[in-house]
Order: C-alpha cells, then structure tokens, then sequence
C-alpha cells in the first residue's frame, strides 16, 4: 500500500474535502468524459445523495458541484472569479466549460437533493448526467467522495473493495498495517520518515517532493496566520463569531506576565487549529489534514512544535510531516478518514493520531513510540459522532479541532514518557474505528440528524 504524502495532505477550498473539494473534483473528471466523448451535448444534470444531500448546502456542496462543472479546481480556486461564474450561471441557466460547447443548467431543477437511501457504494455519492439536444441523458457517471478530497468513479469502488488482494504498489517500503511498519523499521533501521522518503522518491525526485512539502506547511502556516487576523461572523446563518483574533490578542498581552498559569499553552494549541478551521468554515484556502473538517489540528501541533518548543528546527517539518502521512494512509488504508462513513472520530481521531505521530517524531522518539503516540491520540477519540449544527462545519468542528491538537500534544508527550510497550497496537484502535463507525447510526454520521445537530437551535 502506498499513499503520497501529497495525496494525504492536499492545497484545496473550504468548507469540507468530502462535501466540497470531492464533488469539485468529481465534476471536473466528468468534464474530462465528456471531452473524450464523441457525442454532441447540450446539457448537464447533477444529483446529490446521502450525506452530500443532508448537509450539502451546509457544506456548498452545491456550489462545488456547479463550479466543478464550470472547470473550477480546490488547488487553484479563485473566490472571486467564482462568484462572478455562479452569477453568470443562475442568470443565463448555461455552463461554459472549456472544450465543450455552452451546456444548459439551470441550478434550481438540474440540481437535485435526494433525500432518499443513500448509494450503495458510500454515504457521499453523487450521479452527474450529460443530455443531448432532446434532453435526454447520454452519458452518465457515478461518483463517491469517500474523506479528504478522495474521488472514486462507482466502478472504482468496487475494484477498490478487492484491493486487499491486488499487488502492492512497487515501493521498497509498502506496509499495510501498523505492525508491518514497525517489522520493517527494526528490519531496515530506518524511521517511519526515512521509509516515507524512500516511497515517495520512486515517484519525484528530492527536489520536488522538498518543494511540496515546503508548499504544504506555507499554506497551513498562512491559513493560521489568517485565521488569527480574521474578524467578523462566519457565513452560513449560525452566526458563529470569529474568535482567533481576540484569543490571539488576549495571549500576546499576557505574554510576560508572571502570574501566567502553565495551562495557558493549551490556548496556543487552540487557537491555532481553530484560527485554521475558521478559515475553512469561511471557505478559505486550507491543507486537508486528512480532511477539510480536522484541517486544524495538525498544523496547530506544527505550529506549537517551532513556535513553543526548545530546540525546534524547520529543518523537522519533512520529518513530522512525513511520520504523519504514513499514520493517515494506515487510517485511510485500514478505516476511514470520512465522517459520513466512520463519524468524526475518522476525521479529528484520525488527524489526532497523524499529528501526535509527527511531533513524537521530531522530539526523538523511537518508532515504538511514534507508533504509542498515534495508537493513545486515536484511541482517545473512539466513538466520537460528526453532528454539525445546521451541516455547517462550525459547530462542533471548529472547538473540536483545537481539543484534538491539545489531545495529540499530550499523547505524544506520554508515549515519550514509556518505552513504546503498550496494551492496546495502532492496528487494533484503527480496525475498533472502522467496526465502531460501521456500527454507528446514520444519524451521527454526518446527515445533522442527530446530536448537537437537532439539540441545539439551527438560527
């Protein structure tokens, strides 16, 4: 099994990887069938299902969908140009897309919710229709976002449900499981970093994989950065205040004081996942970490690492980086990353145990230790339910991400405080996510019929 570290972490748009960078994606692919095709279109249709219907509009989903089929891409979105697209859209009910002839569209009957089952291959499932002059539909396609911008055609899926006995990708260090990872770091005496390396240099070279992980941690950095000046309500009618800003500025003015309580620390932690997941709630540009949703607990770890700790080195961010990777792709590989598949536990838990791993590393634990860390940050969210209020990714997200961050400091710091020996393997938490989502209700998995989601007022 090999996943890049640029699979794992991707530049793209809030509010949501599953509900907003998926269906981006997904149009955008069947834009590319289109192209490939010899018949002569005239029209687009598109239908959500599932969790992309329940909270779609909650996480633009329908937005994305209409500007993916626009030719809109996450890694090079325009918010401006964006919205001067949608304008043109719902006035002349067309979509121009580069190489294909003007489409109708019109968004208010092309764009169907159905609130029906969901499609049988995953929660976030979306069928996008190509007609001819007559209206009728010509080309089809299925699609399913399955966590983190991931995107798989329904044919996919079921060839990705047979993956366990395919091949392994031709890697020197291809494992599939926790326990393989660690046989195989004893066997070559090299960290879960250096075997990482030697998987992504059979793809690019030292150059281009420095140059993306670079690229990776200036946007996560500057998502904080921005999230710590932005003001104002975020959208979406919950009018939820901005609150980075004011944190950020409470805690420089303690800065110095000596009646400062050590606990304090925990506030950087927070404010920096939550000044991330502002950002996305406000649609901004983020790193999915694995996901849209838990984007701020990872760079918030980073971020305490160089800003807070003794000795920190940027010369460490490749490393932390990518430890961190491998632990998702065992999540993803294993489990899931998704909350309308496994809950929030395969979101926050999962960035959780990926940004404890990191930090364990850089500060110089064994890979024993590395693998503790990720196992006590992921068994510490177990059972955790993805309810937000009104399908907004604001109310649990944004607080939730900063606890994880908290949570994921302090499981590296107790795995560091043993020798790696531990009761409960990484492999065991992460196959408990996957039974435990599998078992979870509906309700509690990302639909916003359950939980804080209908408790707490939606205006």
């Amino acid at each position: 099994m090999f996943l890049s570290v640029f699979d794992m972490f991707k530049v793209g748009v809030g509010p949501s990887s599953s509900h907003t960078m998926g269906p981006m994606v997904a149009a955008a692919q069947f834009l590319d069938l289109m192209r490939a095709s010899p018949f002569k279109f005239a029209g687009l249709r598109a239908s959500l299902h599932g969790s992309l219907a329940f909270t779609g509009v909650g996480h633009a989903t329908d937005r994305a969908t209409i500007l993916g089929l626009a030719g809109f891409h996450p890694a090079t979105y325009d918010a401006e140009k964006a919205e001067a697209v949608l304008a043109q859209i719902r006035e002349t009910r067309s979509i121009q897309a580069e190489g294909l002839p003007p489409l109708h569209f019109d968004p208010n009957a092309d764009l169907l919710f159905d609130y029906g089952p969901a499609l049988e291959g995953h929660a976030n499932g979306m069928i996008l229709k190509a007609t001819d002059a007559q209206g009728d539909v010509i080309l089809q396609e299925t699609y399913y976002s399955i966590g983190g911008g991931f995107v798989l055609t329904a044919s996919q899926m079921a060839q990705a449900g047979e993956a366990k006995s395919k091949p392994r990708a031709d890697v020197p260090y291809a494992f599939e499981t926790a326990d393989e990872m660690l046989a195989m770091a004893q066997k070559s005496g090299k960290t879960i970093a250096q075997m990482k390396l030697a998987n992504e240099l059979k793809f690019r070279s030292q150059s281009q994989i420095d140059e993306g992980i670079a690229r990776l941690w200036q946007v996560m950095n500057d998502c904080i950065s921005r999230g710590m000046a932005g003001t104002g309500i975020l959208p979406g009618g919950l009018k939820v205040r901005r609150r980075a800003k004011g944190i950020h500025d409470a805690l420089l003015a303690e800065r110095g004081l000596n009646m400062t309580a050590p606990h304090t620390i925990n506030d950087w932690m927070s404010l920096y996942a939550m000044a991330v997941n502002e950002e996305n709630a406000a649609g901004g540009q983020v790193v999915t970490a694995p996901t849209n949703g838990a984007a701020g607990v990872l760079p918030a770890v980073l971020r305490y690492y160089l800003d807070h700790v003794p000795g920190a080195s940027v010369s460490r961010i490749a490393d932390f980086l990518l430890t961190a990777s491998a632990i998702g792709g065992l999540c993803k590989h294993n489990a899931s990353i998704s909350g309308a598949e496994c809950g929030c536990q395969a979101e926050v838990g999962s960035a959780a145990a990926m940004a404890a791993a990191g930090l364990c590393a850089v500060l110089g634990g064994t890979v024993k230790q590395v693998e503790n860390a990720a196992e006590i940050a992921l068994e510490h969210h177990l059972g955790m339910t993805c309810d937000p209020v009104k399908g907004l990714v604001q109310v649990p997200c944004i607080e939730r991400n900063g606890l994880g961050a908290i949570k994921a400091v302090s499981a590296a710091s107790l795995a560091l405080r043993g020798d790696g020996d531990h009761l409960v393997s990484l492999d065991v938490c992460i196959e408990t996510m996957r039974q435990t989502g599998r078992d979870m209700h509906e309700k509690y998995k990302e639909t916003s019929l359950g939980g804080l989601a209908v408790n707490v007022p939606n205006c």
